[in-house]
């Protein structure tokens, strides 16, 4: 179908027109567009798919497209104003500021000059990166001294910044760090590696290209804004390159119970003996399970179930605006009881040890405190966390994102998008908790360098999201993150005020020493409120490989402590290091925890009859794509209770 102009709607607009005589591509033909060199051609391609993408944009500004970033998206202008007004009641710390940063950059010129005129004179820098900081891996940020005396100029200005903000007085805690964290993300944004004429590695594949990353780059970042309607879809790896089903979450099983919340999928055992107590796995909600199935090679799951556990997962369902009403409480009775009702229809076994992985970690202990309240704790008989927080005072960075402004922000954006916060929010947020690792250096390689994106299997996943439901996902910052009720006894769930100290079930905690969103001070904090034996241990890495680390890949370390201080300063002081991965620990505290050996048991083969093969439907559905009825799960007989 065309318009009345004669313009074809479905019509690529980055592609020539067909006829190769008449003009119909930006007044070029086929035959002439062709004849341009390459170079000319991407940037005209691109010209004409960034104007059609900025008038798509402007359209939406002006109808009032809620789903657009604001200039404010963090509602921080208040916040800047305050510190900044006490920085400026504050003349001895301005003047100790820049005295520092002057006396930086004299050092910087010192050295600078007699690098310049000497280039083996050797030289101590005015400042150094970070440890670890990986902006500045090319060799010439250190031994070109032109682009070194960047790297520090950048480096000192940075520091003078951030030194101000945190050193002044007279702020709230939580201003302070909200203010930290943004003035973080800023400078971090002017770094000279986000811009080709500062960047080395920019410059050298411009001159021998003659451009064309730029071009190829200008085309990325289009695409990528496309993808997003006007929003900047960052890409961060290859999402073809894997299948899910085909490449990951491969190992065997099958769904055996379904409900309008999650599958229930029960792993074929690979022993000729199993311990009789199953484990139950709830993996977060705000991710897909599969994480924990990466790769065959790197699989938690394939590993439990040669270790001779019968292993159930909860696959969460990715929800659409049909589940915008579902609470946390549906999420407990719908998910992890109903698990434990459908466990015992398959094995006849009444309690299981259970684990829960960060947001569903906090479901767990929830849930322990409830079934405490209703005289029902043996049906967990121990429980393991996964960089789980059931304490939110020392929550880290998401905190400053948790205030009442946000949340009725974070509540328009999820009515705009029909009752659910979209995939690609939550992913957008926790890539700011590490920027210039998951946004500044694909910004770098795909915008300035021009390239794609790899194949990477943890990415692929990270960049597979999930929705969330309004009713839950408010329920919980507020309850949780805003007021930590339940680690101050106050919070109240299906008629109960829940108390962790009541719970006597046997706790595994598991921390992460450079976790960042569940930072291991707040972990530890959890492993006191409860009121049986708790076990912590910090492992080596972050959020996702502390958990993840197969004992084959001979990565890592972990650290324990039998003991169980006042706080966690006092529990490393007292611990032990341990090369490698932790999970034989885990291992041999839930074999302790497990019963006897039993025959192995088969998916399918007890009341639960098997419904698909692993892993499952709720998996399979992406956020990017339009939920559907053929995505809703089938009906599913209920278990015997």
């Amino acid at each position: 179908m065309s318009d009345t102009s004669g313009n074809d709607k479905n019509k690529d607009p980055g592609k020539p027109d067909d006829k190769a005589d008449t003009p119909g591509w930006a007044g070029f033909s086929e035959k002439e567009f062709n004849a341009l060199d390459k170079v000319s051609r991407n940037l005209m391609q691109a010209s004409l798919k960034s104007q059609h993408l900025m008038s798509d944009v402007m359209r939406k500004a002006i109808e009032g497209d809620p789903v657009l970033p604001n200039a404010d998206p963090f509602h921080s202008a208040p916040e800047f104003q305050e510190v900044w007004a006490k920085i400026a009641e504050q003349p001895d710390l301005m003047m100790q500021a820049q005295a520092d940063l002057m006396k930086g950059y004299i050092d910087l010129w010192s050295n600078t000059t007699k690098r310049m005129m000497t280039s083996d004179s050797p030289t101590t820098p005015a400042i150094s990166p970070e440890p670890g900081d990986k902006r500045w891996r090319s060799a010439d940020w250190s031994e070109n001294p032109v682009f070194d005396a960047i790297k520090q100029s950048y480096l000192l200005n940075q520091h003078f910044m951030m030194g101000l903000v945190g050193s002044v007085d007279g702020i709230d805690e939580r201003t302070k760090r909200k203010v930290e964290f943004l003035t973080k993300q800023m400078t971090d944004a002017l770094s000279p590696t986000n811009f080709a004429l500062t960047n080395p590695d920019v410059l050298r594949a411009t001159m021998e290209s003659q451009g064309e990353n730029l071009t190829r780059g200008l085309q990325n970042l289009l695409d990528d804004l496309a993808a997003g309607d006007g929003r900047l879809a960052l890409t961060q790896t290859d999402t073809d390159g894997f299948k899910v089903g085909r490449d990951m979450a491969t190992t065997p099983g099958k769904v055996v119970f379904q409900n309008d919340l999650m599958e229930l999928i029960q792993y074929a055992p690979t022993t000729e003996s199993v311990k009789a107590r199953p484990l139950l796995i709830a993996p977060p909600w705000i991710n897909k399970f599969y994480i924990m199935d990466l790769r065959e090679k790197n699989s938690m799951i394939r590993w439990l179930v040669d270790q001779g556990f019968t292993v159930f997962l909860i696959s969460w369902v990715n929800p659409g605006p049909e589940l915008k009403d579902k609470t946390f409480e549906d999420y407990m009775h719908e998910g992890l009881f109903a698990a434990l009702h459908a466990i015992e229809a398959a094995t006849g076994e009444t309690s299981v040890n259970a684990v829960g992985y960060c947001v569903a970690g906090t479901l767990l202990s929830s849930a322990m405190a409830w079934l405490e309240a209703e005289g029902q704790s043996e049906r967990i008989a121990s429980a393991t966390f996964f960089a789980a927080q059931s304490d939110f005072e020392k929550a880290g960075d998401l905190l400053i994102f948790i205030d009442d402004v946000w949340l009725k922000e974070i509540e328009r954006i999820m009515d705009s998008q029909g009752g659910v916060l979209d995939g690609r929010s939550m992913a957008d947020t926790f890539n700011l908790l590490r920027s210039n690792d998951l946004v500044w250096s694909f910004v770098v390689n795909n915008y300035l360098l021009g390239r794609q994106p790899q194949a990477f299997d943890l990415l692929f996943w990270n960049a597979d999201q999930t929705r969330m439901p309004k009713a839950l996902h408010l329920w919980y910052l507020d309850n949780f993150y805003k007021n930590n009720r339940l680690a101050k006894g106050e919070l109240e769930l299906g008629g109960h005020t829940l108390d962790l100290g009541a719970v006597k079930t046997p706790v595994y905690i598991q921390a992460s020493r450079e976790d960042h969103i569940a930072p291991y001070p707040s972990v530890y904090r959890a492993a006191r409120l409860f009121g049986g034996p708790a076990r912590f241990m910090m492992a080596g890495s972050g959020h996702i490989a502390g958990v993840i680390n197969h004992p084959d890949a001979n990565k890592y370390q972990y650290w324990t402590n039998d003991a169980l201080p006042e706080t966690v300063e006092d529990w490393i002081g007292g611990a032990s290091e341990h090369p490698g991965s932790w999970w034989g620990d885990w291992r041999a505290w839930l074999f302790d925890r497990s019963g006897d050996d039993v025959p192995p048991r088969t998916p399918g083969d007890g009341k639960l009859k098997a419904i698909r093969k692993a892993p499952g439907r709720n998996v399979l559905v992406r956020s990017d794509a339009k939920p559907s009825k053929s995505t809703e799960p089938e009906p599913a007989p209920e278990p015997a209770a």
